[in-house]
């Protein structure tokens, strides 16, 4: 079993999903007090898109990651593995392709996307090498990769702080505005388990993409990757 899924099955996974669905955003936005929007920016920027770009937004949920690549001119795809979360979303957003698929097995073919983005959501998907070679094949040559993944924080007083935050402030929190605290306990030991940023960077490139580098946000709390097809 991947590292990032624990000792969880794909499907208890995507019920998880399901489940926290319709306050998913609001508690995200409560528990990074408010930093996902920055990051949700820096992901934009990264990804960079020209007018009329193809861009796969993979983990989308809800598509509020995605509203923003169209609002600069791309053609974006939301995809998501939890229909809960691409339920409230088309709701939420009924102008955007909402698309189910699973990461290990896109529903795309070869060669379609000029870039490929997925944040905090790379973790979730029970084979992360698979997953990545998948993102690598929907691209077209020359395009795009952008990671955006919790990861670890470079000075050594903040990351215990942090850790603390993860595993006992944090699920505390999520019992207070979540629909589904239990899933924010999942969310903190994964990311405990997830490798640091050289590790996911050796991850990419493992999976074929070329030039992997990244860039640290909120002390390393984050970090965004980037790469080449």
């Amino acid at each position: 079993m991947a590292r990032a899924a624990l000792d969880k099955q794909p499907a208890d996974v995507r019920r998880m999903f399901d489940t926290v669905a319709r306050r998913y955003d609001l508690t995200n936005d409560i528990l990074s007090f408010g930093q996902d929007r920055r990051w949700r920016r820096d992901v934009l920027a990264a990804v960079d898109p020209s007018y009329g770009d193809r861009v796969l937004d993979l983990a989308a949920g809800t598509g509020t990651s995605s509203q923003p690549f169209l609002d600069a001119g791309a053609e974006v795809v939301p995809c998501d593995f939890s229909i809960g979360m691409l339920q409230v979303g088309k709701k939420q957003l009924p102008h955007l392709p909402f698309t189910a698929g699973d990461g290990t097995r896109l529903p795309f073919r070869d060669a379609t996307f000029d870039a490929v983005t997925i944040s905090f959501g790379l973790r979730n998907i029970v084979d992360p090498l698979a997953g990545l070679a998948e993102m690598r094949r929907v691209t077209k040559p020359g395009g795009r990769l952008v990671v955006c993944e919790f990861s670890h924080p470079t000075w050594s007083p903040w990351r215990t702080v942090y850790i603390e935050y993860l595993m006992k402030a944090l699920p505390a929190v999520a019992r207070t505005v979540s629909s589904a605290p239990d899933a924010y306990v999942y969310l903190a030991e994964s990311i405990r388990a997830w490798p640091d940023q050289r590790g996911l960077a050796d991850l990419i490139a493992e999976a074929g993409w070329t030039r992997p580098e990244w860039r640290n946000l909120s002390g390393g709390i984050v970090a965004l990757h980037r790469a080449t097809a």
